[in-house]
């Protein structure tokens, strides 16, 4: 029987990219990912690492708001922690994490470089997301230990490799390295509210990138390496299972409507459709309650954010930024956002308990209760909101989260631009490839 990690099968699957559905599913992820990187570089920090990225990878590729060009390899890495700067990238369930998150940055930074075509980057980018998808269904963290940046670097590697022109047995060669060497990260960074976290999916686009560098020089692996370190470092003894090839895993990834973790996406919707009724009287709000699944409650329940990463893990910040900015997005997690006094004033009046329902039913969902200082009171429940299964973001809602995320970074044309550039995944790159205003 075939090790669970020996790829060989997926990358035959998966070689000649998605047609159809699958397809179309693949565009909406690449675009998605593409618009939450410019978005991550409107802020300083993912602007400031890209600049000392460049010190020792100078090129040619410049990124937005960056006045250094970049190598292709760290412009990718650049790229990769502007992507999941805001929390509002695409994640696999089955995963367990976000199969995008360093194969996206390696297609994105070669259609820059001119180095590729449109269709090109797409095909790469499949192959990267399947493998990814699943060597995340394989590889389970323990308790301490972060999802970004580990099993990711599989996904990296087999991109890496097809944009370099290699074959399936070089594509797979570069897979096999980069899991006999698959490193795992720490939580602890967004426990002590530091951004660190951030630079993980940039260290497995690095090590992709060198795994398929080293398969292109004829180096090799053993294929049970993902499974042997899995019950090495992770110490599990139970079999390891995965997705056999010929089902297509891309086209069950979700896309975020908002920025922040999803858990906080249900109390966020019902904060929006409460607003509704409150919205001029937001001063008037005396006290919020907020009853949801016990699964949110353990990841999400920060209070009194000092740093973006906390807030992006906030369900009460999720509550009280959805109330007043009419939004959940970048502008959620900024400077001045957190340090909105009226902001903060609805941060603390939310209450946070369990709705032991949802909880029971396991089930997603939140009820919000606003009670205003005349003793009325309105409340609003949420089930589902977009990305839910049944309920995936069409293509108009991509590309208008991509406009709402990343236009304000880039401008409105050149985001609606490079949006058709990755919807109709046909021709290649101006030498302007981001053409920020």
């Amino acid at each position: 029987m075939k090790d669970a990690g020996d790829f060989d099968d997926v990358i035959a699957f998966a070689w000649d990219g998605p047609a159809g559905a699958a397809a179309q599913s693949a565009r909406l992820l690449l675009l998605d990912s593409l618009g939450c990187m410019i978005a991550g570089l409107g802020h300083t920090t993912p602007r400031a690492f890209a600049e000392a990225l460049a010190i020792t990878m100078p090129g040619a590729v410049r990124l937005p708001g960056c006045g250094a060009g970049l190598a292709e390899a760290g412009a990718a890495a650049a790229l990769a922690a502007a992507m999941c700067w805001d929390e509002a990238n695409e994640g696999l369930a089955r995963a367990h994490g976000r199969p995008g998150l360093a194969v996206a940055p390696l297609c994105i930074a070669a259609l820059a470089a001119g180095r590729v075509s449109a269709r090109a980057a797409h095909d790469a980018f499949a192959l990267g997301y399947e493998i990814a998808a699943r060597a995340g269904e394989i590889w389970r963290i323990r308790p301490g230990m972060h999802v970004d940046g580990s099993w990711h670097a599989l996904g990296a590697a087999a991109a890496a490799a097809r944009l370099a022109g290699g074959d399936a047995a070089e594509v797979a060669r570069a897979v096999r390295l980069a899991a006999c060497q698959i490193p795992f990260a720490l939580y602890a960074p967004i426990a002590a509210g530091m951004d660190g976290r951030n630079s993980y999916p940039a260290h497995a686009v690095l090590l992709g990138a060198m795994a398929a560098a080293a398969a292109r020089a004829g180096m090799d692996a053993p294929a049970d390496g993902l499974v042997e370190a899995r019950r090495i470092a992770l110490l599990h003894e139970t079999p390891a299972r995965r997705a056999p090839a010929g089902e297509w895993l891309i086209e069950q990834a979700y896309i975020k409507p908002f920025a922040g973790v999803r858990h906080a996406h249900y109390a966020a919707a019902a904060a929006l459709e409460l607003r509704a009724a409150i919205a001029d009287r937001l001063a008037d709000v005396a006290a919020l309650r907020l009853e949801t699944y016990a699964e949110a409650l353990r990841y999400a329940a920060n209070r009194a954010p000092a740093r973006a990463i906390q807030a992006q893990f906030s369900l009460s910040w999720a509550v009280a930024a959805a109330l007043m900015q009419g939004d959940l997005g970048p502008a959620a997690y900024t400077d001045a956002a957190l340090a909105d006094p009226a902001l903060r004033r609805l941060e603390a009046l939310v209450e946070l308990s369990e709705d032991t329902a949802l909880t029971k039913a396991e089930q997603r969902g939140a009820r919000l209760t606003a009670t205003l200082a005349n003793g009325e009171s309105h409340q609003a429940f949420v089930s589902a909101i977009a990305g839910d299964p049944g309920l995936a973001l069409d293509a108009a809602a991509v590309m208008a989260k991509c406009q709402r995320f990343a236009a304000p970074v880039i401008g409105d044309t050149a985001m609606a631009r490079l949006a058709a550039m990755i919807m109709t995944a046909d021709g290649t790159a101006p030498r302007d490839f981001f053409g920020a205003t």
